[in-house]
């Protein structure tokens, strides 16, 4: 992966080069230690009135201040050291760090107070777990094995859960979510439910071992 864990967790005094940020060394973890790719992303900056929030792309009419990849900005692959990671953000000083969905992991979404119910849930019954994130806007997202978003109907149908009107969703090939501890839309840092951790950061469970739970916790504080 280009480093080794000791490179990166055991940075003593003086070993940093000036001008290195915590957004490489968060970039360099999550390449190098978890083996994720992470992008770029824009971030929202308070309009002129403080009336709404204005997005660093530039564009005026943005659909989502703050909350998608820059456009102009090259991904920093897995494996990337934390040379790569400062060398990258040199360019787009300032950036959110995302992390695309599809590849290595897959995303199921539902309300915070119904992720933190699943996941004691999930952990008293000794499940193996990923990562979860907790969003400044109340959701919580759990880390999952690729193809759940597009096995999401057929899970929910054999489960019985197609008909309940459930607020849950899945994130796939193509989407994009804020990582820790970067602002998503102006609203605050996104934080870590559960971090990841080498056993499962690079090798999530299937959507299956967790939806059960999730979608009752879902029901359930939806009633």
């Amino acid at each position: 992966m280009g480093f080794t864990i000791g490179g990166i967790r055991d940075m003593r005094p003086g070993s940093r080069r000036r001008g290195r940020t915590s957004e490489c060394t968060t970039v360099a973890e999550y390449t190098g230690l978890w083996g994720w790719d992470v992008v770029p992303g824009a971030r929202a900056t308070r309009g002129a009135g403080g009336s709404r929030n204005e997005c660093s792309c530039g564009e005026a009419d943005c659909a989502a201040p703050g909350a998608h990849p820059l456009a102009f900005a090259s991904a920093v692959p897995a494996g990337a050291t934390l040379d790569d990671a400062a060398a990258a953000w040199e360019q787009v000083p300032g950036a959110a760090v995302l992390l695309p969905v599809g590849k290595t992991f897959d995303v199921l979404e539902v309300a915070e107070q119904a992720g933190r119910l699943a996941l004691v849930r999930l952990e008293r019954m000794g499940l193996p777990l990923g990562p979860a994130t907790a969003t400044p806007h109340g959701r919580a997202q759990f880390f999952v094995a690729p193809g759940a978003a597009e096995q999401l109907p057929q899970l929910l149908y054999r489960m019985g859960w197609d008909d309940a009107d459930l607020d849950l969703r899945a994130l796939g090939p193509g989407d994009h979510i804020t990582a820790p501890p970067s602002d998503l839309g102006g609203l605050g840092p996104v934080r870590w439910l559960r971090p990841p951790a080498l056993d499962t950061a690079g090798n999530p469970p299937h959507a299956r071992l967790l939806l059960g739970t999730l979608a009752y916790a879902a029901h359930r504080a939806g009633g």
